[in-house]
């Protein structure tokens, strides 16, 4: 039996850029693009049983997330449910390497870190009011009206 080497694995290379140079390849998958809002839908019920109130906020929290809009329409109801119960018990004293490595593997699947949303091919919308109004309040010309620069020639 002989092993192969080489070819195409899982998450093999850098993750993919959404701001890359070379999008418009053909065999490059469209990104999604998420609403900058959070989610706008109907949060649902948490799905485990014996919820605890800890457990019910962080699902709400979750649910506000712009990520929301990619679960709700792929019907991940319980991996989000999984990850909450996961991620709370990780965030005790005494929880073990394992559980937080698991929480870690969770949030990438899930989208909830840079890393899983660039794998997913998602990104968050942008404001682009808000952006052109940020770069303009950061660009506020300082120049000194034109009297004030002359005078400034003539005192020296």
């Amino acid at each position: 039996m002989t092993m192969t080497s080489g070819g195409a694995r899982s998450k093999s290379g850098p993750p993919p850029d959404p701001n890359a140079l070379r999008r418009n390849r053909s065999d490059d998958a469209e990104w999604i693009i998420l609403p900058i809002g959070g989610f706008a839908g109907e949060v649902p019920t948490f799905p485990l049983p014996n919820v605890l109130e800890a457990e019910e906020w962080y699902w709400d929290e979750l649910w506000a997330k712009p990520q929301a809009f990619m679960w709700d329409r792929l019907g991940m109801k319980f991996q989000i449910a999984s990850y909450a119960r996961t991620y709370l018990e990780s965030v005790e004293p005494g929880a073990s390497a394992t559980l937080k490595n698991s929480v870690l593997r969770m949030e990438e699947l899930l989208g909830l870190s840079v890393t899983g949303m660039n794998s997913l091919r998602w990104k968050f919308s942008v404001d682009e009011v808000a952006l052109k109004r940020e770069r303009a309040e950061r660009v506020k010309p300082t120049a000194k009206s034109a009297r004030e620069r002359m005078s400034a020639l003539d005192n020296g």
